[in-house]
């Protein structure tokens, strides 16, 4: 039955016009590789703190802040990364339906997902 999932999909996408998950993308290039950074556009400017860990994308806003994209661009653009720095449900989510990492790698702070994956060569 898979095509009934993928009719459904279409349907609630196409027809409905549910909105389109908008994260912001940063492509980095370095002589060792491409460097991914994505992050939920409703997350850039704030800071969550829980015990001695934190996220503040208020100060690293620079560092996710590229240009603001799909969940189809940010899936391009993790599957050419080498490093890769994800922050929020949706950038999270982006990389687990690709496979490029396991839900258990990912850490939360204060409730916030954040996943880092490193391809060694």
């Amino acid at each position: 039955m898979p095509h009934i999932k993928v009719m459904v999909k279409y349907i609630l996408k196409e027809k409905l016009k549910l909105p389109v998950k908008k994260m912001y993308l940063n492509e980095i290039a370095t002589p060792e590789g491409k460097i991914a950074a994505a992050c939920d556009k409703e997350l850039i400017g704030r800071k969550f703190t829980e015990g001695k860990y934190s996220l503040d994308l208020e100060k690293n806003a620079g560092f996710y802040k590229g240009k603001l994209s799909t969940e189809k661009e940010v899936k391009k653009a993790l599957k050419g990364a080498f490093t890769i720095n994800l922050t929020g449900e949706n950038a999270v989510q982006a990389a687990l339906d690709e496979g490029i990492a396991e839900k258990n790698a990912v850490k939360r702070i204060a409730g916030i997902p954040h996943l880092q994956v490193y391809r060694i060569k």
